[in-house]
């Protein structure tokens, strides 16, 4: 069994940047790829960035691409994604997620952290 912890996220004005992490803990755990999806009000979950359990290997929704950067600390067990350049389409409840590498689908959620970004 995998836990994971967000923490970070809040107000940001457009243009802003924000960083939200997320910690890992349970058996196994720094063996998994990690990442974050998000979902907005009336809308499904979608992936927004991975990592692979090394950190070497990383891929990003279009969405966010040269906007977003996410990293890995393997000693803490944790990630980190920090957001630039934020538009308030980027609102939506974040959630860290934990599953095999290139992470399609999450084996494990975290509870999720709100980011919303005011125009």
């Amino acid at each position: 069994q995998v836990q994971l912890v967000e923490s970070g996220g809040g107000l940001v004005q457009a243009g802003g940047s924000l960083r939200i992490s997320c910690a890992a803990s349970g058996r196994h755990s720094g063996t998994y790829a990690m990442g974050w999806f998000r979902q907005a009000p009336g809308k499904e979950r979608e992936f927004v960035a991975a990592i692979s359990w090394s950190g070497g290997n990383t891929h990003y929704a279009d969405s966010v691409k040269a906007r977003f950067s996410i990293s890995r600390d393997r000693i803490k067990n944790e990630v980190s994604l920090q957001m630039n350049s934020l538009k308030p389409e980027d609102t939506a409840v974040y959630y860290c997620a934990a599953a095999p590498w290139p992470l399609k689908r999450a084996d494990y959620w975290g509870q999720g952290t709100q980011v919303t970004v005011s125009s």
